[in-house]
């Protein structure tokens, strides 16, 4: 049996990894510019919505523990194969991989812009990442947790120190003199929840490495709460810490607020400072990215939402078909200029609504769950019966309706959603008829889906996947010849 080797802190690194990224430096300053420290309470709003959510999924992670295809597999036990599929591919797969390529882009415009002497095109600097981490992560968990680590804990540091020191005035540059409050209206402060929605995107990727999380019922509520509320507060900061060192009117014009803050409080220090933490934050964005994905596709192919070559893993267990996928595209939009295009920011937006939408499915899980198996035992359930399911429904769906403060904006992003689930669709009801052959609509028994971990129910109910797949059932315990004495009866 492997042993599990990742405890508290890679759990939290693992939560911060993800949710940490230059877009969400930038969107911290988009919304900050907006309507100034009011912007805190829209924050505290997406951050609050996010830890129901969290809660939720550990309530589903206690009931179905260790499955490491996450949301596919609970919404598998609720609604069947369609909507998992739909959800999880529209609102994990397609998008993270989106904005996994606007990072890896964010860092090759970032060097290509510091380093003004050499010749080198940022997408340049772009793939070279990706193919660093790609490596990285194929060397299996251990890697992963070394590499996480030290970029989660550093990127977050770092950001801390610096908005504290702006918070308090101690930067080496000129305090600015402006109101600190642009707006106060509740439509305002509302209208911007999408943007601040996306500050606190994806902790739940912590769940496809629970199965190698020491003590995973107490560890993954715990570290999922503690990413959540350590990034609120680094974002309060920095927010303060805009006010007092950066105009509202440049902040607002600014693709690189962050680093625009960093040469106001220190000055050149500063700008490297700040150029370093952006680095950091793409690579701790991908690389959490890339190594959940490929978890992720590995168990939506044990539950054969996926095709099975998924399930194909190295010599140190990395599930690499996912891995050198994911790696591909993103290389491919690099390399088209997709990732830099202005419409990127958009993109993200309509993924945001997918990710939301899929939060809401996670919601209706619980309740679906509670109903019909209510005596089922759970280390880690929700108080007051249904209200926090119910309450984070309406939050999420509050915050689609948030997703942009325009009007003719959001309804692109909608008709973009809508057409994005009519393909999903499409993919799905083929998928489902022809290979699964199994009804769309009806939920899977739980045991069933816990049980598709396992490689003896791949021996068992698809011995053709086994076969290519080289997956053996040998016994743990050797059987002995009946002569040999075990020690239980005497000679």
């Amino acid at each position: 049996m492997q042993e599990k080797k990742l405890g508290l802190p890679s759990i939290v690194a693992t939560g911060v990894g993800l949710i940490i990224a230059t877009s969400c430096l930038l969107s911290i300053g988009q919304g900050a510019s907006t309507i100034g420290l009011p912007f805190i309470i829209t924050m505290a709003i997406a951050c609050a919505f996010n830890i129901l959510t969290a809660f939720s999924i550990c309530e589903l992670n206690a009931l179905m523990p260790n499955l490491t295809g996450g949301m596919a597999q609970y919404t598998l036990a609720c609604f069947g194969p369609f909507v998992s599929i739909v959800i999880t591919v529209g609102g994990y797969l397609t998008c993270q991989t989106i904005m996994g390529s606007s990072e890896a882009a964010m860092f090759g415009n970032t060097l290509s812009n510091v380093l003004t002497g050499v010749p080198i095109p940022g997408s340049v600097y772009s793939i070279v990442l990706i193919l660093i981490l790609l490596g990285l992560n194929l060397f299996g968990v251990d890697m992963f947790a070394k590499v996480q680590n030290i970029v989660a804990y550093g990127l977050i540091g770092s950001l801390l120190f610096l908005g504290i020191m702006g918070t308090i005035k101690l930067g080496t540059g000129q305090v600015v003199e402006q109101p600190a409050v642009l707006s106060s209206k509740p439509g305002d402060v509302f209208s911007l929840l999408g943007l601040a929605f996306f500050l606190f995107i994806g902790v739940e990727f912590i769940v496809p490495i629970s199965t190698q999380v020491k003590n995973p019922r107490k560890k993954v509520p715990f570290g999922m709460v503690i990413s959540l509320v350590a990034i609120l507060v680094m974002q309060i900061f920095m927010v303060i810490g805009f006010s007092h060192y950066t105009p509202w009117d440049e902040l607002g014009v600014s693709t690189v607020p962050h680093i625009l803050y960093g040469s106001l409080l220190y000055g050149k220090v500063g700008t490297i400072w700040m150029t370093v933490i952006s680095l950091l934050a793409v690579i701790s964005t991908l690389n959490t990215a890339m190594f959940s994905i490929a978890q992720i596709c590995s168990g939506m192919a044990k539950i054969q939402l996926l095709p099975s070559v998924f399930m194909r893993k190295n010599k140190r267990g990395t599930p690499y078909v996912g891995l050198l996928l994911v790696a591909a595209v993103m290389i491919l939009i690099n390399i088209t200029g997709l990732s830099t295009s202005d419409q990127l920011t958009f993109l993200i937006l309509t993924g945001c609504t997918f990710w939301i939408s899929s939060y809401i499915i996670l919601h209706f899980d619980v309740l679906i769950l509670r109903k019909r198996l209510p005596k089922a035992p759970r280390t880690f359930k929700l108080p007051f019966g249904p209200l926090i399911p119910i309450i984070g429904i309406i939050g999420n769906g509050f915050m689609i309706y948030n997703i942009d403060s325009s009007w003719e904006v959001k309804k692109r992003i909608y008709l973009i959603f809508v057409i994005t689930v009519a393909i999903l669709s499409v993919y799905a009801v083929l998928w489902i008829k022809c290979v699964m052959k199994r009804p769309m609509f009806k939920a899977y028994q739980i045991k069933e889906v816990m049980a598709m971990e396992s490689d003896l129910y791949q021996i068992n109910y698809n011995p053709d996947v086994a076969k290519k797949l080289h997956l053996d059932a040998k016994p743990e315990i050797e059987s002995m010849p009946a002569d040999v004495n075990t020690g239980t009866r005497p000679e």
